[in-house]
């Protein structure tokens, strides 16, 4: 068992995202965690990431803590994804993803590990 608190948690660069930070909360260096890690994602007004391409294998789960996300497929169909709301991925689905709201939008972001 171990506890995690928002002070300790450390940011990283998450390549292909702008105008957000990211934190890793739970994962192999945080808490051991073999299967999955887990982050949270703030992104300011006008934030995002670039498209994430489908040779992605991993599932991701994407849950709206504050404020909300517009999530996009490569052909453009659009989600909206308000507080208290979650998207999930398949693997190999892609996705584009903006803060297109004038408030702030905290995000908790779970992706497992490969095997």
């Amino acid at each position: 068992m171990k506890k995690i608190s928002l002070e300790e948690l450390k940011t990283y660069e998450a390549p292909g995202h702008y105008g957000m930070t990211a934190m890793r909360i739970h994962g192999k260096d945080e808490t051991g965690a073999q299967k999955f890690w887990m982050g949270l994602s703030t992104f300011l007004p006008g934030g995002g990431a670039e498209y994430a391409y489908e040779d992605n294998p991993l599932e991701k789960v994407y849950y709206v803590l504050e404020g909300e996300m517009t999530v996009r497929d490569k052909q453009g169909k659009e989600y909206v994804i308000h507080k208290d709301e979650a998207i999930a991925f398949a693997p190999n689905e892609g996705r584009y993803l903006s803060n297109e709201s004038n408030l702030p939008a905290r995000m908790l972001v779970v992706i497992n590990y490969p095997d």
